[in-house]
């Protein structure tokens, strides 16, 4: 997986084009490189990047475009590559070449039964068929105007003037090292108009990547040798762990838009005949869906609280046990919300499962906890973590770190022996009684599924629940 936390721009070098090939050159002169493995590397690096931002479950259609140089041999490895990594990958490639080593991508391609598609057989909404686009058609030695039949090409990744792509059917477009059309240097000298959402730079960002101006930007190529930054002192960010990408951030002059951030929401759905008739089993379904697909911390919920005078304030807990009296959580009864919770005991829960799009919002009245309950959970935590409660007066204004680190370790010292630490007095749980509970999914164009369930009453001793559907 790439890195979460993106690098600034500034600490990272951007290339000419001369320098860029005075670096390919080295790299395939007496640094020993094929072309063949730059160009494995290289679309390892850009399916590798794809994947940490457009999950196989969402964006599984993949329609990859390749021009007929290196450019393009990068579009075919990548497709490859996300192939065994679960996409269904569809291939444009008009411009075919007869060198040997395109011919042999091609027969990979071939023998994974990925199609290969003509331009004119291309829908005129990419999004009817595709959802997703690499855009591997030109790299940074191209210059001009494109031609046919890649003008029209580009025509169909562009949505017209006061138009936004998803209205026209363009899906979200991935660029392979610079957009198709742009000048290396100046960027979109020739008004291509192409916008992509994300741009996958290789062995570092070239200068026209300065004008990017879309969500993602990510670099790959952890191949670059330290003779080359030596010789050309080139800064490039640094790779965590195994990752073949990495996460660049925009610079302060050519800030994120923020207001073209997006996704479009596909693969799932909440239809009433699918959804089960009790909120607490629906949402266990859901929650166990999420544990499963590896959402990091499941469980975490964002609590809102409101003071007597109707002050809101919200901080993220966590859930940490749920039956049918409700969803609990544990913490300072001196905090902010625990004195809020005891003024006006009504709460909201909001959980959000970004990988499959899904949020679940519940509003009720809220109890403390039995202390038969809240010992139990304290003296499941961890010792560190049962000391932590001692320590911290949460919500208390405190002169610095050093109080905290202080207490802790006069702690350790004082329980050193693993004697009992007991539970204390003001550290317990809170239990919200559900009135609504509405679950949300995201689907496309913003039409998304909303189903509320409200408690109407009890019937035979059992809580009975409306389902309403609610209107995105």
């Amino acid at each position: 997986m790439a890195s979460s936390t993106p690098h600034n721009d500034e600490s990272i070098s951007y290339l000419s084009q001369a320098e860029a090939s005075a670096i390919d050159e080295l790299l395939m002169g007496e640094l020993g490189f094929s072309i063949d493995q730059l160009m494995e590397l290289a679309g390892l690096s850009v399916a590798s990047a794809v994947s940490e931002v457009y999950e196989a479950n969402h964006y599984r259609r993949v329609l990859i475009i390749c021009g007929p140089g290196n450019n393009g041999g990068d579009g075919l490895v990548a497709a490859r590559h996300l192939c065994h990594f679960g996409y269904k990958p569809t291939i444009c490639y008009p411009k075919r070449t007869n060198k040997p080593l395109y011919q042999g991508l091609v027969t990979q391609l071939e023998s994974l039964k990925i199609p290969f598609v003509l331009p004119e057989e291309l829908p005129s909404k990419l999004k009817d068929q595709f959802d997703l686009v690499i855009d591997a058609m030109f790299g940074f030695s191209f210059h001009g105007i494109p031609r046919p039949p890649f003008d029209s090409l580009l025509r169909k990744l562009v949505a017209p003037n006061g138009k936004k792509a998803e209205e026209v059917g363009v899906p979200p477009i991935v660029s392979v090292d610079i957009p198709s059309g742009w000048h290396v240097e100046n960027g979109d000298t020739e008004g291509t108009c192409l916008r992509p959402d994300m741009l996958v730079s290789l062995t570092a960002p070239k200068l026209c990547a300065k004008m990017f101006k879309g969500a993602h930007h990510y670099v790959g190529g952890r191949f670059v040798p330290p003779a080359i930054v030596e010789k050309f002192s080139v800064r490039l960010p640094s790779y965590p762990g195994h990752s073949m990408c990495v996460r660049i951030s925009p610079t302060e002059s050519q800030p994120v838009d923020i207001a073209a951030l997006r996704l479009n929401y596909v693969g799932f759905e909440l239809l009433e005949e699918s959804a089960k008739k009790d909120p607490f089993e629906q949402f266990k379904t859901w929650f166990d869906e999420a544990v499963s697909r590896k959402v990091s911390e499941p469980n975490a919920m964002t609590l809102a609280t409101a003071s007597e005078n109707g002050q809101p304030s919200a901080r993220l807990v966590l859930l940490k046990a749920l039956d049918e009296r409700g969803f609990v959580w544990y913490t300072n009864y001196d905090s902010r919300k625990a004195a809020e919770l005891k003024a006006n005991p009504k709460a909201c829960l909001v959980f959000f499962w970004e990988p499959l799009h899904r949020s679940v919002r519940i509003e009720g009245s809220v109890e403390m906890v039995s202390s038969e309950e809240s010992d139990s959970y304290f003296h499941s935590r961890p010792r560190g973590s049962q000391i932590g409660a001692l320590v911290s007066a949460q919500s208390s204004v405190i002169p610095g770190r050093h109080v905290l680190d202080k207490a802790n370790e006069e702690l350790n010292a004082e329980y050193a022996d693993g004697k009992f630490i007991p539970r204390p007095a003001h550290w317990g749980g809170f239990r919200l009684i559900p009135e609504m509970i509405e679950f949300w999914q995201g689907r496309e164009s913003r039409l998304h599924d909303r189903l509320r369930y409200t408690r109407e009453g009890d019937s035979n001793g059992q809580k009975t629940w409306k389902i309403d559907r609610l209107s995105p």
